[in-house]
């Protein structure tokens, strides 16, 4: 395979993978704003119970699973960004040059260093995209696992707060 072949599969490999970040990205907005959901409705059934028990148990495991859930959305958001070391493409790398350093190493890359570099790039950012994907795994199966506490915490405390009215 010739070499601008090989540059020009890299870069599409590349595009590829960085056509998944938004769809991760979006998937985990949908996360946050089901688990703010469900914290803002069990707010609303919050009272301030002085013999509330047993009640707890249910409101504490949501709150819980919720709270593991926000921790990893987090790092989804925010993952290791790492590597890269002398790339002419990888951000972090790029912007640690000055710009007239940055124009003359990239007028001087050879084809090779630049296809070594694509390659580092996919390599790179699967990484990273990996990573992204398994904390919205687990945020999502926190959430999941949320669900069945957070209704039986709304029933319990639904019917709390009925017997407390007059």
């Amino acid at each position: 395979m010739k070499i601008s072949d090989r540059i020009a599969a890299a870069r599409d490999q590349l595009n590829r993978t960085l056509t998944f970040f938004p769809r991760v990205d979006g998937k985990a907005s949908v996360v946050f704003a089901i688990n703010t959901s469900m914290l803002a409705l069990l707010a609303t059934r919050a009272h301030p119970y002085s013999q509330l028990r047993w009640e707890a148990v249910p409101v504490s495991a949501t709150l819980i699973l919720l709270a593991i859930s926000y921790w990893f959305l987090y790092c989804e958001a925010f993952p290791t960004l790492e590597g890269g070391e002398q790339s002419l493409l990888y951000f972090r790398e790029v912007a640690k040059r000055t710009e007239t350093n940055y124009l003359a190493e990239w007028s001087n890359v050879t084809e090779e260093k630049y296809l070594e570099d694509l390659v580092g790039q996919v390599w790179r950012n699967s990484q990273i995209l990996r990573q992204k994907f398994d904390d919205l795994r687990i945020a999502f199966t926190c959430l999941a696992l949320a669900v069945g506490p957070w209704l039986v915490s709304l029933a319990l405390l639904s019917w709390r707060l009925a017997t407390l009215s007059p």
